[in-house]
Order: C-alpha cells, then structure tokens, then sequence
C-alpha cells in the first residue's frame, strides 16, 4: 500500500487532471487521497509545496517508462514517431494535462514556476539526448541548437496537448506537417556525400 506522501502526490495530479489549478485546495487533495488535509501541511508545508513535488514526481515516473524507447531512436523519423506516441499514450494518462494546468498556474504563482520548469526541463534532458545522437551525423548538426530545439519541442507538444482538445483535426494535421520536415531530413541524410556536402557548403553560405 501507498505512503500518505505518495498517496498525496498521487492526489495532487489526479486533483489537477479533474478540476484544474483553480480546484486545487488542500481539502479537494486530502478528499481525493483519502485522508486528514492536515497531513497535506504536514508531509509538505503547503499546497504549492505539494504540487511542486508531485511535479517532479510525475515527470519521473512517466519519464523512465520511455526512456529505453527514446535510447533506441536512431532517426529524426524515428524520433518523431515516438513523440506522436508519447502524445497518445500522455494524453489518454492525462500527465500532460496536469502539466498544462502546473504551468497556467505557474503565471500567477511564482512559487510553482521552478518546480514546473524542474519536471519540464526532464523531458527536455531525454529529447535533446535523442536529438544530439539522430542529427550528429546530418548535414544539419551544426547549424542546429539542439538545446533549443529540445525546448522547443517540449513547449510544442504541451500545446498540441491543448490545441487537440479544442481542434483535433488541426493538431493531427500539424503532426503531419512535422512529419514531412522529418522525412525531408531523412532524405538529406540518405543522399550521397557529395551531395550533403554541397547541402552543408549551401546552409553555411545562408546561415
């Protein structure tokens, strides 16, 4: 059986994924764990303490369940692949949403922001790995930060979390789209060597 602490963090998210950051109380957390909202205070000092921790909680615990899936990516294609499953599979569990919620509420509230960008940068780490080992061999790796664009595809599927809720059409249309710029550098890297040098002397001269 689950500790009171976990059973709390456990709580906080499912609290999150039902009501929102604005539904978010000590007493509708306790409800949900099924305990004293005392020992919200207790275990962690505050609500904002709590989240915090059930932030970095979650990001853990979802991350390891793909991290031998991110290890095996071995091609842009390959990569975003995973990440339309990740999406699926995120979605249907509701993590991604609670993570939203964590960052809605992390505008007003200054005390959770460090903690959501704590759990956020996690899946960030696990990108950018896999970004830095499928492009190191492109023509593209140079002129690609990939620290950047780890960020910005983390900050990209929480949006498509948000945009499916209210257009699905247009978030499976913009999955295709990154789809086609997968295979667009799949095709760049399956082209001979003379040719990839000529891509990489042409995106030296515009960049």
């Amino acid at each position: 059986m689950a500790d009171t602490r976990t059973k709390l963090l456990e709580a906080a998210l499912a609290t999150l994924r039902k009501n929102g950051i604005a539904g978010v109380s000590a007493r509708t957390i306790a409800a949900e764990a099924g305990v004293n909202q005392a020992l919200v205070f207790y275990h962690f000092g505050s609500v904002d303490q709590l989240l915090a921790a059930a932030c970095e909680h979650a990001a853990h615990q979802r991350i390891a369940l793909y991290r031998a899936r991110f290890a095996a990516v071995a091609t842009v294609r390959e990569l975003l692949g995973l990440g339309r499953s990740l999406h699926a599979e995120e979605r249907a569990e509701g993590s991604v949403a609670a993570l939203a919620q964590l960052l809605a509420g992390s505008q007003t509230d200054p005390k959770l922001a460090p903690a959501t960008a704590t759990g956020l940068n996690l899946w960030i780490q696990e990108v950018e790995q896999a970004l830095a080992r499928v492009l190191a061999k492109s023509p593209l790796a140079e002129f690609v930060d990939v620290s950047g664009l780890a960020k910005a595809t983390a900050a990209a599927f929480v949006g498509l979390e948000l945009y499916e809720g209210v257009d699905p059409e247009g978030a499976n249309q913009a999955f295709d789209a990154l789809e086609g710029l997968a295979t667009l550098a799949t095709a760049l890297d399956d082209m001979g060597p003379l040719v990839r040098r000529a891509a990489r002397a042409r995106l030296r001269r515009h960049s």
